[in-house]
């Protein structure tokens, strides 16, 4: 199962230096069924792509939790078997929590497929939308444009080969 983990640069780099993302338990982002449904697509790579932007709000949450992270989302996609993963019955029909999953014990990088994270150029949109995520998640309708405005950032590919470029 293909898994997109949000992350900081900062817990990409601690997860570069041990080798693996962990200990678990993780929280991912994934093609599920819930997902499925919510989408409405069959387009594998459609799909795929809507449980990467659902990584990267994740991302931005914990962008939005650390003041002295940088201020770009990252999401790592990485290849874990299916029964690494669960998907909490109790969260399935929350919205917040479409296409997240759990994984169970930690991610050796050697499984990641790719990182993906924002331009240089998406830094101020980003550090605006984690400032109002607060407000938004109340319901301030300026505040949640302010946090769509780091949406329309669309996240580079790296290649994992890439990693020790990008946390430099």
């Amino acid at each position: 199962m293909r898994v997109y983990v949000p992350l900081t640069l900062t817990s990409l780099a601690e997860a570069h230096r041990a080798g693996e993302l962990g200990p678990g338990p993780l929280t991912a982002y994934a093609v599920t069924p819930a997902l499925r449904e919510w989408y409405l697509s069959d387009d594998i790579e459609e799909l795929e792509y809507a449980a990467l932007n659902r990584a990267a709000g994740a991302s931005l949450r914990l962008i939005s939790g650390a003041p002295s992270a940088v201020r770009r989302r990252v999401v790592l996609a990485a290849d874990v078997p299916d029964s690494a993963t669960s998907v909490d019955p109790d969260r399935g029909l929350d919205a917040g929590a479409l296409g997240e999953v759990r994984i169970a014990g930690a991610v050796p990088l050697a499984k990641a497929a790719a990182v993906h994270v924002d331009a240089d150029e998406a830094s101020a949109d980003v550090t605006a939308a984690a400032d109002a995520l607060g407000a938004a998640d109340l319901g301030d309708d300026d505040a949640q444009f302010t946090v769509d405005g780091a949406e329309d950032h669309e996240l580079l590919w790296f290649a994992t080969q890439e990693i020790e470029n990008l946390i430099g």
